[in-house]
C-alpha cells in the first residue's frame, strides 16, 4: 500500500505540475468523483479556494470544524460567503460528551496549563471532527502555502497522508501572501477582518494573537508556548494576557 501510495502522489505531482489552482482543483476532483473535500477555517487561503470552487461549481465538499471557540469575525465571514455564494458550507462539531467531560474536570482554559492540555483541546475540538469529515474521502485539498514558516518549506504541493490514508493537495502552494490579497480584491472575496488586524493565521479565539513585524507567520498560533514546546511537548506555564479578556495591541497590515 505504502508504495503503490508514493507512485500515485508521485504521477500526481508531474501531472499537476504548473497546473493554475482552478485546473488542479478540477482535475482531482475529476479522478476522485464525490470523494474530494475541502476544509475551510476561513482565513485568506481558504476563502480563495472556496470561490475557486463555489464559482466554478466544481463537485468537491467544502466543510469546516466549528470548535465553538471561533472568533466572531470568522462566524461573520461564514455568513458572508453564504450570503455570497449560496453553496453549503458543511459543519463539523466536537462530540458533545467530550467537551463537557474537558470543562467538568479542567475548566474551559486548561490550554493554557501545559503543551498536554492544550493538545488534548485540540484533539476533542478539532482532531476528532477532521477524522471523522476525512473518512472514506481519498482527496482532501486544504490552503497551505510554502512561505507560512520554514517547516512547510520541504513540504510538496501534493502529499499522501498516511494518517488519513488518502492524497492531500495544496492548490496555492506556490502562492505568495501579496497574490493572495490581490486575487482576493480582484475577485471581491469575503475576508476576515482580523486579517487587517495583524491576524495572518486565525484558529481559536483563546490561541490566537496577532503577530508583531518580523515574527513568524505561526507566532500568533498558541503564542504563550516557547518554540521548543510547540515541537517537543513540554510543559509550559501560561503568564501572559488572555486575548480575549486583554486584547493584544496588533499593527494593521
Amino acid at each position: 500500500m505504502q508504495v503503490a501510495s508514493e507512485a500515485l502522489v508521485y504521477d500526481l505531482r508531474q501531472q499537476l505540475a504548473g497546473l493554475p489552482a482552478v485546473e488542479l482543483l478540477a482535475t482531482i476532483a475529476a479522478q476522485f468523483p464525490d470523494q474530494a473535500v475541502f476544509s475551510t477555517s476561513f482565513g485568506l487561503e481558504d476563502q480563495i479556494i472556496t470561490h475557486l470552487i463555489f464559482e466554478h461549481n466544481l463537485p468537491i465538499k467544502v466543510f469546516t470544524l466549528d470548535t465553538a471557540r471561533n472568533f466572531q469575525e470568522t462566524y461573520s465571514t461564514w455568513n458572508k460567503t453564504l450570503l455570497r455564494y449560496g453553496k453549503a458550507i458543511e459543519p463539523y462539531f466536537p462530540v458533545q460528551a467530550s467537551v463537557e467531560e474537558l470543562l467538568l474536570t479542567k475548566g474551559p482554559n486548561s490550554f493554557y496549563d501545559s503543551v498536554d492540555n492544550r493538545k488534548e483541546c485540540c484533539g476533542i475540538r478539532k482532531v476528532e471532527p477532521l477524522n471523522r469529515a476525512l473518512k472514506g474521502q481519498q482527496a482532501w485539498f486544504t490552503g497551505i502555502r510554502a512561505e507560512q514558516s520554514a517547516n512547510r518549506q520541504d513540504m510538496h504541493a501534493v502529499e499522501w497522508d498516511a494518517g488519513h490514508q488518502l492524497i492531500k493537495f495544496h492548490p496555492l502552494f506556490d502562492w505568495t501572501f501579496e497574490q493572495c490579497w490581490a486575487f482576493v480584491h480582484e475577485h471581491s472575496i469575503p475576508f476576515n477582518p482580523l486579517h487587517q488586524q495583524g491576524f495572518v493565521s486565525i484558529g481559536c479565539a483563546p490561541c490566537t494573537r496577532a503577530i508583531k513585524a518580523g515574527e513568524d507567520f505561526r507566532a500568533g498560533r498558541w503564542w504563550w508556548e516557547d518554540q521548543s514546546a510547540k515541537e517537543c511537548g513540554l510543559h509550559s506555564t501560561h503568564n501572559g494576557p488572555d486575548p480575549v479578556v486583554e486584547p493584544v495591541n496588533a499593527s494593521t497590515l
